[in-house]
């Protein structure tokens, strides 16, 4: 029996073609980027004016609620792109950067898998372009101000146990999490609690993918929240006067970078917030270039369609100016076995009875899907273990429900192993107008837009707020901040806030603990359930696996 090839060995065989003849599919020149070597480029911001051909087709890819199973929804769109291509259709992705923490921890990286990757995949996985390094950087420019600003006088008399606003770095180290910091005397700061986020958590990282361009980037960093005064009054970022630069550092950053799949299609991999925190899409502006530059722009969001499609819809779409035509939702046999209570240990085994169990699961986003308006093509991504019966089973409900689905093998097979859906996908959308449309409106109450989000997506029966939550509804309001989108902060691993709840969970009540304002990003995010900010390592981290050897090949990388 012949083994099947790691990622790294599959994307080391690889032959990438210039980053110059890549560009070339979408129009770009030379001229509209910076190179980073031969197969990677930052692209121009100005391009979106010189060279856009059109508006393309934006389809969205997200999943069924995620497990420890794996549903491969990167894989789904990378392979997607290509399938599209082999059908003659000029297409190009855009995709979220990995994060160092995830990678050295235990999830992995995020450039899709098998024959359905983009490449150079060590290098997107490690530092890339230097992007996260930027972003570390200038969080940390705007936290080491934060606590001059208190040491030299406090001028805006800011009262230091109100600051929310921590230090990051892109790595998974719990330690971190709550520190004293400023000890040592009178020289050495003014002590205080904080702590570290990892980097993909941060607010800069979610400003970064929102930011439009420089000047809108600078607007939002001034927005920053940091805490309240004496007197409880709002301080912003602009107070301490390193707005300028911290936009130095991000000046490159801010540029979505350009790559290719496996089979020589383009693709953006720009910015990557966590979207059981933030929004967990790629940058606004990455999805943008896709739009304007290609017939075809395949995206996607992270998680669940509770939490990075609904925020794709509510809080992307809405700030950018973005109208998707249609939705490829990602399931697997495998998640669905342990949504109808199928232990993971038994996923192997033929079970056909389990996958039934857990269709509700899928069923409920196939119905959120449609409470924006847009079609669905359902993505069954097929794994090694999964039998024609388990298969047949999903694939047989999608018909009884109305709803397009086809079998992805683009882990295996690559575009090949994709045709059929990218078909279904062509067929579904090419001549459908844009029908979106976002959950809730901006103006209604903090309150109401929480409730929106937790019935019609969660299912949930009743939203608690917490007597801290009432307490921070109050300061927004008084600040002016009611009128922001929420970006729901939830577990990743149930429709509910209660992790241990697979499935389609029923009658469940949601508790928001407290509400934290993100100004310069542009929403407010509700915390609900136990919440991390900063990861930490498992007992055999993935790094332990890792190595290189004298000519600079990386080994253990997935």
């Amino acid at each position: 029996m012949s083994v099947f090839p790691s990622d790294i060995e599959i994307a080391g065989k690889a032959k990438p073609r210039p980053v110059v003849e890549i560009a070339s599919k979408l129009g770009l020149l030379p001229e509209d980027m910076d190179l980073y070597g031969e197969v990677k480029a930052k692209v121009h911001l100005d391009a979106l004016e010189k060279r856009t051909r059109g508006t393309g087709k934006l389809v969205l890819v997200s999943a069924l609620t995620p497990t420890s199973a794996g549903a491969g929804k990167t894989t789904a769109t990378i392979g997607l792109t290509q399938g599209l291509a082999l059908l003659g259709e000029n297409v190009c992705c855009a995709v979220r950067e990995p994060s160092l923490g995830p990678i050295f921890g235990i999830k992995g990286g995020a450039a899709g898998g098998g024959y359905s990757q983009i490449i150079p995949m060590e290098d997107i996985n490690l530092h890339f372009t230097g992007d996260m390094h930027a972003i570390t950087a200038a969080n940390n420019l705007l936290c080491t101000a934060v606590d001059n600003h208190l040491h030299w006088g406090n001028k805006s008399r800011l009262d230091s146990r109100t600051v929310s606003f921590k230090r990051v770095m892109d790595m998974n180290d719990r330690s971190l999490r709550d520190i004293i910091i400023g000890l040592g005397g009178r020289t050495q700061g003014v002590p205080r609690e904080s702590g570290f986020d990892i980097t993909a958590a941060s607010e800069i990282m979610a400003i970064l993918a929102l930011s439009l361009d420089l000047d809108d980037l600078k607007s939002r960093i001034d927005r920053i929240f940091i805490g309240l005064t004496y007197d409880r009054q709002e301080v912003l970022a602009k107070e301490m006067g390193v707005t300028g630069a911290m936009a130095m550092l991000l000046k490159d950053a801010i540029k979505p970078n350009l790559v290719q799949t496996l089979e020589g299609n383009p693709a953006f991999v720009h910015c990557g917030p966590f979207a059981n925190i933030a929004h967990g899409c790629n940058s606004i502006l990455a999805t943008k270039m896709a739009v304007s530059f290609a017939d075809w722009a395949i995206t996607e969001a992270g998680f669940g369609f509770d939490l990075g499609a609904e925020k794709f819809f509510d809080i992307k779409c809405q700030y950018g100016n973005l109208c998707p035509s249609l939705v490829v939702l990602v399931v697997t046999c495998r998640a669905l076995k342990m949504h109808g209570g199928v232990k993971k240990k038994e996923l192997s085994i033929p079970n056909a009875e389990g996958v039934a169990s857990g269709l509700p699961n899928m069923e409920k986003h196939l119905e959120n899907i449609d409470k924006f308006g847009l079609p669905a093509v359902v993505c069954v991504n097929r794994f090694a273990q999964d039998t024609d019966a388990e298969l047949e089973l999903v694939l047989e409900r999608c018909r009884e429900l109305g709803v397009a689905a086809a079998i992805g093998d683009g882990f295996t097979n690559g575009g090949k192993g994709m045709k059929e859906l990218a078909g279904l996908v062509v067929k579904n959308a090419r001549d459908c107008c844009c029908t979106f449309k976002p959950l809730y409106d901006w103006n209604d109450s903090v309150e109401n837009k929480i409730e929106i989000i937790a019935k019609e997506i969660y299912g949930a029966e009743h939203i608690d707020f917490t007597s801290l939550a009432k307490k921070d509804l109050r300061m927004i309001k008084r600040l002016g901040y009611d009128k922001l989108p929420v970006c729901i902060a939830k577990t990743q691993k149930s429709l509910s806030d209660n992790p241990k709840l697979l499935g389609r969970p029923k009658d469940f009540v949601v508790t928001v603990r407290e509400i934290e304002i993100s100004a310069g990003a542009g929403f407010l995010v509700p915390i609900t359930g136990d919440i991390m900010r900063m990861p930490g390592l498992p007992s055999s981290p993935a790094a332990v696996n890792m190595n290189v050897d004298d000519e600079g090949n990386v080994t253990g990388l997935f």
